[in-house]
């Protein structure tokens, strides 16, 4: 069997995170590299040096944000509590070792470090607002003070052949969200964040292999406005806003859909532009 290449390995290790399911298995807590780095197809020292690129890379988007004084400002008041146990849940906008949730884990570390914020990155790549309504009370066990939400990008795939159906449909995706906004407020006390799904560039998008989902902005749109409604009074940040529309070529990769770390880095800031006003 032939063996993955470099850039294989790390595409794949960037939005696949196997500890997270194994951690749900009995004596999980002790999953050590050894274990992860096969999953890859690569020897340990290997998956270290991917996995510690990431997380400098988004520590330097971190490092510049910083640079605007007035933005450090409003890193230093948004409202964790010392202590505060943070939640990022999502599919791989938000499990992306690179993501917003990585770069707001490194703002604080920068600027709030005595506060020992506890940060628990609870995105599954693939995930669908069904999947993570499955797996919500498990989340709910971290005892979470805050939860930013980033879900249903997912939700709106169309299998192929032909495209007519979405994974999940806009009255299922709406069920799922009032249910996970009704659980989360009658098991926790949680304080919900919502960011809505970017848009896509559909020119990106069109692989030719049809055993490949395709996305559509109209689906983006509709799934963007099922979050604004369920949203409420809950702080909401806006994604279609940030990225535009059409989206900045820049905040994608080149399949159109993942943002890129330009991209991430724009949902960082857009984050703690709303919080920390």
């Amino acid at each position: 069997m032939e063996r993955l290449s470099r850039a294989e390995i790390e595409e794949a290790m960037r939005y696949h995170h196997p500890e997270k399911t194994l951690a749900t298995l009995p004596g999980g807590h002790e999953i050590r590299d050894e274990t992860l780095a096969p999953f890859f197809e690569t020897d340990v020292g290997t998956y270290r040096e991917i996995r510690d690129g990431f997380a400098e890379r988004a520590r330097r988007c971190a490092r510049e944000l910083l640079e605007d004084a007035r933005f450090a400002r409003l890193v230093d008041r948004l409202p964790f509590e010392p202590g505060a146990t943070i939640v990022g849940l999502g599919d791989s906008i938000t499990d992306d070792y690179q993501s917003w949730f990585e770069i707001l884990r490194h703002l604080l570390t920068r600027r709030r470090s005595d506060e020992n914020a506890r940060l628990v990155n609870a995105g599954i790549s693939g995930d669908t607002t069904s999947g993570l309504l499955g797996r919500i009370l498990d989340v709910l066990e971290e005892e979470p003070d805050w939860l930013i939400v980033l879900i249903g990008t997912n939700d709106a795939a169309f299998v192929r052949d032909p495209p007519t159906k979405s994974l999940v449909s806009p009255e299922e995706t709406a069920k799922n969200l009032r249910a996970l906004r009704d659980l989360i407020e009658a098991r926790s006390n949680a304080r919900l964040v919502w960011m809505t799904p970017p848009p896509a560039i559909e020119s990106r998008l069109a692989g030719e292999d049809p055993r490949q989902p395709v996305w559509r902005n109209a689906g983006l749109a509709e799934v963007t406005r099922l979050v604004r409604e369920v949203a409420g009074e809950d702080p909401l940040v806006d994604l279609w806003k940030v990225f535009g529309d059409p989206a900045e070529p820049d905040f994608l990769l080149p399949d159109g859909l993942h943002p890129s770390l330009a991209g991430q880095k724009a949902i960082a800031a857009a984050l703690v532009e709303r919080l920390g006003r």
